[in-house]
């Protein structure tokens, strides 16, 4: 049988091997894709460390696939060998639970499943997808430069435009790393004024080159005060992980103003009084679904939003995972196949 490689954890907690495997064969409503290009997301640690309840391992972890169908299970007649494609966090669901059917298919009860936890990632030559999780890859795009997209890239786009702002409101977004740096891109290509938060004067011409409006150094002094003195933020997407520097944020909020989390902190404070007395909100945001990956590639494209990213090749899966998770990635970084 022929073989491929792939970076895969044996045990909660344990290192990454690099591996032969089999390449597996789709089964019915699958497709196999050749894998050129995965993103390294710091919710890969759920994997890697084991903090998702039922992993069966040995699993290969990776969510920001992107490569080219190769093959097709039976039943699969929407994609043909040869397609560029990629594949996200979400990995599936049953369609007929009662979240699926109000079109909430993050919410499934069935069948919900997450590429790289309930099945086999991206972290190796060749994977296996339901056909149902697969996104058309627009020619445009390299597959480093569409890997990240695939969840850092939808996180961000999906969050800001279900938001309730508008172009031409002031929407604010917390913190410029691997989700920040294309939550202002993308903010600024919808036509929000756009204000960046982050720690130090150093990050303003950064701010400024990814099309910030204004830049807020929340090290200089409250950025909940400056951001009323702009006029209040309608929205503020947080994609940092720390809970303090969301709760710093939430008194900048205008009346009917929303702090937008999708930065995955343990905890954070939140002051009623500030939400009751402006009818301010605070929410969460799931990643989205094939479609939605699709829009986001598209609209990447067409407004050329990019990712800024460290490339390592798939031999170097386990210091790229180093390099991502102690911080020292500036950005993202993503894992090459070399196929």
């Amino acid at each position: 049988m022929p073989k491929m490689r792939a970076a895969q954890v044996t045990r909660p907690g344990g290192p990454f091997e690099i591996v032969e495997r089999e390449i597996p064969s789709p089964g019915a409503g699958q497709v196999r894709i050749k894998v050129q290009a995965c993103g390294i997301c710091h919710s890969d640690s759920l994997v890697k460390e084991g903090h998702w309840p039922g992993i069966a391992y040995p699993r290969v972890p990776g969510h920001e696939v992107v490569g080219v169908v190769d093959a097709v299970g039976d039943g699969v007649t929407q994609w043909q060998p040869g397609q560029r494609v990629g594949v996200g966090w979400h990995g599936g669901h049953c369609g007929h639970c009662d979240n699926c059917r109000n079109g909430d298919f993050f919410g499934c009860t069935v069948n919900l499943q997450i590429t790289g936890i309930s099945f086999d990632g991206g972290y190796a030559e060749y994977m296996i997808a339901p056909a149902i999780a697969v996104a058309l890859v627009p020619d445009d795009l390299s597959p480093v430069d569409a890997a990240p997209l695939m969840c850092a890239g939808i996180t961000t786009y999906n969050a800001l435009r279900n938001s309730n702002a508008r172009p031409g409101d002031l929407v604010a977004i917390l913190g410029l790393g691997g989700l920040g740096h294309l939550g202002v891109q993308y903010a600024a290509k919808m036509g929000f004024k756009t204000v960046a938060i982050a720690r130090g004067p150093d990050k303003a011409p950064l701010a400024q080159k990814l099309g910030a409006w204004r830049y807020i150094d929340s090290q200089a002094g409250d950025p909940a005060a400056e951001l009323q003195k702009l006029g209040g933020a309608k929205t503020i997407l947080a994609t940092v992980t720390a809970g303090d520097a969301m709760s710093a944020v939430q008194g900048g909020l205008a009346v009917n103003g929303t702090l937008l989390v999708i930065g995955a902190a343990m905890s954070m404070q939140v002051n009623p009084l500030i939400l009751i007395g402006g009818r301010r909100s605070v929410k969460g945001w799931y990643s989205g679904t094939a479609v939605d990956s699709q829009d986001t590639l598209k609209f990447s494209v067409l407004t050329g939003v990019r990712s800024m990213n460290e490339v390592y090749p798939l031999a170097q899966a386990p210091e790229a995972y180093d390099r991502m998770m102690s911080g020292k990635a500036r950005f993202r970084v993503v894992l090459t196949m070399g196929l």
